[in-house]
């Protein structure tokens, strides 16, 4: 049975937003309301579009022998833990591609959310907490210091993620920039 994902976007191929290449997929919705989050256009629950987890599959295996994994962040990711749960789990069965998952939850709420254990058992890195612009540090994937990492499987190190470069310009084939990262250039 497939199901539904609201995304707000997709990036076929990214440095900045995992170790290694990773497709990217930003998802659409977010009632969290962290201040200063640098990606407002993603809090809407009408933005983006609807895609089955088919669908979206097929682009991430698109991409396979060009990424190494994928990453998902938003918008609020695990407001939407039940099809999130059944495309990672779909992505795993498939192809030996690599999960890392930015929440706005903290490592508690995730586990205490219906829906959380089922995704964190096809996550490889949880990046979770809600954005504080008071305590800003943009590195090592980590947009601000009260942010936890959790390694749920030793495929990567924090030594991994330190080497993620901060941002990265994507120049689309019709000329669009999209830029993108833990800290995004801005004009």
């Amino acid at each position: 049975m497939t199901h539904q994902l609201r995304l707000h976007h997709f990036e076929p191929a990214s440095r900045a937003n995992g170790p290694g290449m990773r497709s990217v997929l930003w998802l659409q919705g977010c009632t969290l309301g962290c201040p200063g989050c640098f990606n407002p256009l993603t809090h809407s629950r009408d933005g983006g579009s609807l895609c089955s987890t088919d669908e979206i599959l097929a682009r991430v295996l698109e991409q396979r022998g060009r990424i190494e994994g994928i990453t998902i962040s938003g918008g609020e990711p695990l407001q939407q833990a039940a099809p999130l749960a059944a495309l990672l789990r779909a992505v795993k069965q498939a192809a030996a591609l690599s999960v890392v998952l930015f929440t706005g939850f903290t490592w508690t709420e995730v586990n205490r959310l219906p829906g959380g254990a089922e995704v964190l058992a096809n996550v490889d890195v949880l990046l979770a907490g809600r954005y504080d612009a008071t305590k800003r540090v943009a590195s090592g994937l980590l947009g601000s210091s009260n942010k936890s990492v959790h390694f749920l499987t030793p495929r990567y190190t924090q030594a991994d993620l330190d080497r993620v470069p901060e941002a990265e310009i994507i120049i689309q084939p019709d000329g669009e920039m999209r830029f993108s990262g833990i800290e995004p250039l801005r004009w």
